[in-house]
């Protein structure tokens, strides 16, 4: 599997409105009949807490997720509970502790379905939230407590909320190379400040002590004229 570059997650998502004034999630007994859901709460329940990779992965079969020989699937780990027919794990993908693959969105006026693909070898991290329609390159990896809003490319590490690419990609380089030159041009221009204040303030003095002296001198020249006298 590769990321599909000229298509974004949204372009995958297929949209289902939901009729009257209600929001979608209201509608939800349309969208997926209540007994399919409570017999695929069952099998999410025992793919998350069991104790063996076999079975988790049976219960993921079971509930019609695509799993490849050697896939991981970590403890409390949550696949989609409405649709989790439309994820597809490659093999030897690993999806870590508590991580969760969503294949639906309920808003206001519709709700969203859309695939995940987590590609061979790609690895999901404790606690990361998947969105619909997203794909995982193959070995990519997506870094803990993450929000996978976009596809993620072979290869690649991503990490953060929405999920960025780390590891010195070019628009990593650019946005640090804008931030060191935004700090080189802050420093410049605190030391120029600082430079002329001290300029300023020692002019005043100069002009400050030629006052003084000015001053002295004509008194003492004052007095001697007085004593002349």
């Amino acid at each position: 599997m590769t990321a599909d570059n000229s298509r974004s997650r949204h372009d995958r998502i297929r949209r289902h409105p939901t009729p009257g004034v209600r929001n979608s999630l209201a509608h939800w007994t349309s969208a997926k009949h209540p007994l399919r859901v409570a017999l695929n709460y069952l099998f999410v329940w025992f793919a998350r807490i069991s104790p063996s990779l076999r079975l988790r992965r049976w219960c993921l079969r079971r509930l019609g997720v695509t799993v490849e020989p050697g896939v991981s699937w970590g403890l409390e780990a949550t696949p989609d509970v409405f649709w989790p027919e439309l994820i597809t794990m490659e093999k030897h993908a690993i999806v870590g502790y508590d991580a969760t693959l969503l294949c639906h969105e309920f808003l206001q006026d519709e709700y969203r379905t859309g695939e995940i693909v987590v590609g061979e070898r790609a690895m999901i991290g404790a606690g990361a939230i998947v969105l619909p329609g997203v794909e995982i390159g193959a070995d990519a990896s997506v870094a803990a407590n993450s929000l996978v809003t976009r596809d993620v490319e072979p290869g690649t590490t991503v990490a953060g909320v929405p999920a960025r690419k780390m590891g010195g990609g070019s628009e990593s380089q650019s946005e640090s190379q804008s931030e060191s030159q935004s700090r080189i041009r802050d420093r410049n221009q605190t030391e120029c400040t600082a430079d002329q204040k001290r300029t300023e303030w020692g002019e005043a003095g100069v002009a400050g002590g030629d006052n003084g002296n000015g001053n002295g001198s004509g008194d003492a020249e004052e007095n001697e004229e007085s004593s002349n006298a």
